[in-house]
């Protein structure tokens, strides 16, 4: 696809040089930021030099070590020599709370307002499991919605109005044409994805309100993968709701009952995006807020028809499908282990195939997507070999 880089499955990508940590640095508070997507997306914060990072999270589904992990992932970034000063800029501020209770949001907010302020929040706080939302509803609204608008109300009482929200592709439901562009229209088929769907339109009329709110919502395409160091990774309390964390754990002796492929009758593959990209994908959406011109022709880029707002939304995603079958195999690759699989019928709320566009998000956010699938095999699988407990077996 035009705009995307793929590296060679032979050939490492270039190595990471540190940018110089900026003496201005902008503080962002993100939400839910020991998951599994809040902690590499804490880390690609770090890495850009740009911002200082605060973090909430309830430790419902993660685990405090992975905020250390960043950190010292960050500092042994440095340069040789590199000077204590910027060894303190990495380091985390973290703070354990939950978003469904406004005082632990208001609490950090009036924390920072004597150290300059929070400039912007990524809000990655949620439930996500598709079938467990059909199952509990009532939470899923709850901690997806209930608490937004809690994270909305105290950021608006202290004039911080800068957000990066994190939506689903989940909103799209089952599309009419692939791949899916940022106008096609928003047909959730799952509980969660009407929560995220009701909280992008929340989202859209707050900054319809009020010209000084600036949102961007990243609709994420299955996400997967960990950070090259297998330092930090996805380790859920329980069975893994997705494919490439639960093969990984089939591979260190758990889940001996093997896998179930629901349906194998769907037209096409899914998207998918490596969660290291998608991590990057959120540092370059904080640097577009700023830009006026982002938020022009609303209609083309959002789904919701006009605004008057800055409100917008992008795709991050690889554009490229790929089946369950083929993610077994690369895995199989990467592990030396062969899975057990057995197809069954579809899930109430899956949808046969959702396929990323992700150009828009390539020009205006200059997001691109560089690891392929035996990237993001390899990098799952060295953090689960390296962690076979999980950050609880090692911390």
């Amino acid at each position: 696809m035009a705009g995307t880089t793929f590296y060679p499955s032979n050939r490492a990508p270039p190595p990471f040089r540190f940018p110089p940590i900026s003496r201005h640095r902008k503080t962002i508070l993100i939400t839910g930021a020991a998951g599994y997507i809040g902690s590499h997306i804490a880390l690609s914060c770090l890495l850009s030099g740009q911002y200082s990072v605060v973090t909430i999270d309830n430790y419902h589904n993660s685990f405090p070590t992975a905020l250390k992990r960043v950190t010292k992932l960050a500092q042994d970034a440095l340069p040789a020599g590199a000077s204590d000063e910027d060894k303190k800029a990495l380091e985390i501020a973290v703070h354990k709370g939950d978003i469904s209770i406004k005082s632990d949001i208001e609490n950090i907010f009036k924390e920072y307002e004597s150290k300059g302020g929070i400039w912007g929040v990524i809000h990655v706080a949620a439930l996500k499991a598709v079938g467990e939302s059909g199952e509990i509803p009532i939470k899923y609204y709850e901690n997806n919605i209930t608490a937004t608008i809690n994270l909305l109300d105290v950021m608006d009482r202290y004039k911080v109005r800068n957000l990066v929200y994190s939506s689903s592709a989940t909103v799209y439901g089952a599309p009419s044409a692939v791949p899916i562009t940022e106008n096609s229209p928003l047909r959730p088929e799952s509980c969660y994805g009407r929560t995220k769907f009701m909280s992008e339109l929340i989202l859209k009329d707050v900054c319809d309100s009020d010209p000084e709110w600036r949102i961007i919502s990243l609709r994420y395409f299955n996400p997967a993968g960990a950070h090259e160091s297998g330092e930090i990774g996805e380790d859920p309390r329980g069975r893994p709701g997705n494919l490439v964390p639960l093969l990984a754990q089939m591979a260190v002796g758990k889940f001996p009952e093997g896998l179930k492929i629901f349906g194998d009758d769907y037209p096409t593959p899914d998207g998918t995006c490596v969660l290291m990209d998608l991590a990057d994908g959120h540092v370059d959406a904080l640097g577009a807020l700023p830009k006026d011109d982002i938020f022009k022709a609303q209609a083309a880029s959002t789904g919701f028809g006009a605004s008057g707002g800055k409100y917008k939304a992008y795709n991050l995603g690889k554009g490229k499908g790929m089946s369950v079958k083929q993610m077994v195999a690369a895995m199989e690759k990467a592990s030396g282990f062969k899975y057990k699989v057995e197809v069954v019928g579809r899930r109430t709320g899956d949808v046969p195939e959702l396929v990323a566009n992700p150009e828009l998000a390539e020009k205006e956010l200059n997001f691109h997507a560089k690891r392929d699938l035996e990237e993001m095999c390899r990098d799952q699988w060295n953090w689960q070999s390296k962690n076979p407990q999980g950050y609880e077996g090692t911390a």
